[in-house]
């Protein structure tokens, strides 16, 4: 049914690297509040999970002193724009469908506006999703990247959570079917 599951993003040397650099505990996180979110919404659990487990894969640190500083980063913050760009060309790399790896990087680069000047920003309900799912779990100054969680207590959520995913997506399908 799904080209990608969650479990192989997570394996992959590409997302080891940059969302476990991100808080990989955050990801998780964010992906079970925006697996809630679509169910809620009828939005397709699939990619409002992943978009959601890989929206921070572009961030990277300021530090000044030795410390995060984060109005540097508020000043200078790109990590949609890298986080998007990575995002399509780990999904593209795992065999994802086109269509549906634009969808993902398209939710990763709109899931905050910090790299936008001041305005108004129309998100999708995919998109409005992950910016949700990504604030349900922010920490003051960014202390939620810096949650810890174990490889092994991480796979375990992953692979509840592509479960839930599988059975999200039959009910769906069924549901589809019996309106006909």
């Amino acid at each position: 049914m799904r080209s990608v599951t969650l479990e192989q993003l997570f394996e992959h040397p590409i997302t080891q690297k940059y969302v476990k650099r991100a808080g990989l505990a955050h990801a998780i996180s964010a992906s079970y509040h925006a697996f809630r979110l679509a169910k809620q919404q009828g939005v397709n659990p699939d990619l409002a999970v992943k978009a959601a487990f890989l929206h921070d894969m572009g961030h990277y640190t300021w530090y000044r002193n030795g410390e995060w500083d984060f109005e540097l980063y508020r000043e200078n913050d790109i990590h949609a724009i890298k986080g998007a760009e990575r995002a399509h060309k780990l999904l593209i790399r795992l065999g994802e469908e086109r269509k549906i790896a634009k969808e993902i990087a398209l939710a990763v680069l709109l899931h905050t506006d910090s790299y936008l000047p001041e305005g108004q920003l129309y998100r999708s309900q995919l998109q409005q999703i992950v910016a949700l799912a990504d604030e349900m779990d922010e920490e003051p100054s960014g202390n939620h990247h810096y949650r810890k969680i174990s490889d092994s207590k991480a796979r375990k959520k992953i692979v509840q959570l592509d479960e839930m995913i599988d059975q999200a997506l039959v009910s769906q399908a069924y549901e589809q079917t019996s309106e006909v």
